[in-house]
């Protein structure tokens, strides 16, 4: 597993009533536990369900033995998917569900935030097709992280030039397509201001405070600005359809520990010098 809620990991019981499922498969769970009976939840978009329970959040989560979870939010993970890989399935489908919520293909995508989940989005839109991709954040040891993953150009923007940085990519209109993932009113103004008219903002990022932003540009601009919250069901197949067709994500992961380490997980994390964090949760060998 991952520092965080994510976890990948066998059936080790099934309680009663569970159909088509076994002791032993791989599986993995979706962390947003949903009413089932709401609109949006009939409709697929169990993200927007106003009554979602989270697994880690609101109920107990992966850092244990064992995890209980409803069967519909169990997930079969092929066994041929790498298990450092899919350990990070959750944030990856945060990813996964703000890069692929607007087409890509041939586009130019700006993503703002530098983080684990901005660097998998910059991946994402890479291998969908996107013609130029630019992150920009202002941590050097993430954005060469980012240059690892394939990115065009990686900006930090407290020392360099963006609308320099896109004409030299040969952008003259602008960003068609925006990622935000860092939840910074200064990387989102930037970025509304950087989008050519009617472009495309999927918002991932969230504030610890409210974020001013200018709306007579939005409207000025015809933008549109999507706000993206967890992973739709379907992000699931897509992350593990992706990675079977050569994703290679794997770069994300910068450091390694035994569960038992979870602490030197923690302090890596919180240094923002690292990428994601997994932890091994077999048992220790003894020297």
């Amino acid at each position: 597993m991952t520092i965080g809620h994510e976890y990948v990991g066998e059936i080790a019981a099934l309680g009663s009533g569970v159909t088509g499922l076994t002791v032993g498969q791989r599986v993995s769970g979706e962390g947003h536990i949903t009413c089932h009976h709401c609109r949006n939840c009939h409709n697929g978009n169990i993200q927007w369900c106003r009554d979602t329970v989270s697994v880690g959040v609101d109920r107990d989560g992966a850092f244990a033995e064992y995890v209980c979870i409803p069967q519909e939010n169990v997930i079969l993970i092929e066994p041929s998917l790498p298990e450092d890989v899919v350990a990070f399935f959750d944030a990856f489908g945060n990813a996964t569900h703000t890069a692929l919520m607007f087409p890509v293909i041939g586009e130019d995508v700006l993503i703002t935030g530098a983080g684990p989940i901005g660097i998998i989005a910059a991946a994402i839109v890479r291998y969908a097709g996107a013609r130029r991709v630019i992150i920009t954040d202002v941590n050097d040891y993430r954005l060469e992280l980012a240059r690892k993953m394939g990115v065009d150009a990686a900006v930090n923007t407290a020392r360099e030039d963006l609308p320099q940085i896109m004409k030299e990519q040969g952008l003259t209109e602008g960003f068609d397509v925006g990622l935000e993932m860092s939840g910074n009113g200064a990387a989102l103004s930037q970025m509304i201001n950087s989008m050519r008219n009617g472009g495309k903002i999927a918002l991932l990022g969230i504030s610890n405070k409210p974020v001013p932003m200018n709306m007579n540009t939005i409207i000025t601009k015809g933008l549109t600005l999507q706000g993206i919250y967890g992973r739709r069901l379907d992000n699931w197949h897509q992350m593990s359809y992706m990675v079977q067709g050569g994703l290679d994500i794997s770069p994300i992961i910068t450091h390694r520990y035994h569960y038992t380490e979870f602490e030197k997980g923690f302090e890596a994390m919180n240094s923002g010098r690292s990428g994601k964090v997994v932890l091994d949760w077999t048992a220790k060998r003894e020297d």
